[in-house]
Order: structure tokens, then C-alpha cells, then sequence
């Protein structure tokens, strides 16, 4: 259903997005990313490195990294896919939030609600440093 390739939306050193290898149906079932979660006060840890830029937020006290392709999965602010985090679980669910024709790349918004239009962090960071 779904493969890693080349993304055209990413300008980083790996350039990786997700992207669908047949038509996904919107509400269906994109991937279940288990979570490896660690306390907030560990994330200082976690800023050192490069895992930094893939963590997510899980809950009011803990962050988290994501295993299989959860962390590969690129930001649009007009995504096609949305998550829900599944605590029982200790999973982030990716589903089609409109229907995705084979090919397409697979797009979430950061912010977690598909309508948040909020600048991103490492967009913030870059207007407080000067950066344009």
C-alpha cells in the first residue's frame, strides 16, 4: 500500500516521503507506526540530535519517536492523510483524510489537526534566528 521514495517536498539530506503504491480510499487505514516514548524532561537529550526534527508530541508529559514510517511521512498544510494517536495501542494510525490515488505522496500536517494553519517550529526558529 505504501513504499518509501525520492520526495520532491523535502530539501533535507535524505529527501524520503512516503507514498502510495495503489488508490487509498479516504478513512482507510494507512499505517500503524508503533511509538517508542520517553518523558519530556529526556528531550533535552533528544535536541543533540538529529532525531529531534522527527519527534512527536504523545500526551501532556511524554514525546515520542516513531518506528516503521511514521517519522518519514512529509508536512502539508492541505493534507491527504491525518493520525491518531492510539495510547492502548502505543501506536500513531495514519489514515486517508481524502482519497489518494496511486503515486501520490502521503502528506500530514505537523500541527496534528489537518486545518492548523500555525507556522511550524522550525519555521519559528528560523524567523527568531533572522533566517528568511
Amino acid at each position: 500500500m505504501i513504499e518509501i521514495k525520492t520526495s520532491t517536498l523535502s530539501d533535507g539530506e535524505l529527501n524520503r516521503g512516503v507514498f502510495a503504491t495503489r488508490d487509498i480510499a479516504k478513512g482507510e487505514l494507512i499505517h500503524e507506526a508503533p511509538v517508542l516514548p520517553y518523558p519530556n524532561r529526556e528531550h533535552e537529550h533528544i535536541e543533540k540530535t538529529l532525531l529531534a526534527d522527527y519527534a512527536f508530541e504523545y500526551g501532556k508529559n511524554h514525546s515520542a519517536i516513531l518506528l516503521g514510517y511514521g517519522m518519514l511521512f512529509n508536512h502539508s498544510y492541505k493534507p491527504n492523510a491525518h493520525y491518531d494517536i492510539n495510547f492502548n495501542n502505543h501506536t500513531f494510525e495514519f489514515y486517508a483524510y481524502t482519497d489518494i490515488k496511486a503515486g501520490d505522496e502521503i502528506l500530514i500536517n505537523y500541527n496534528g489537526d489537518v486545518d492548523d494553519d500555525e507556522p511550524l517550529w522550525f519555521d519559528k526558529e528560523k524567523n527568531d534566528n533572522g533566517e528568511e
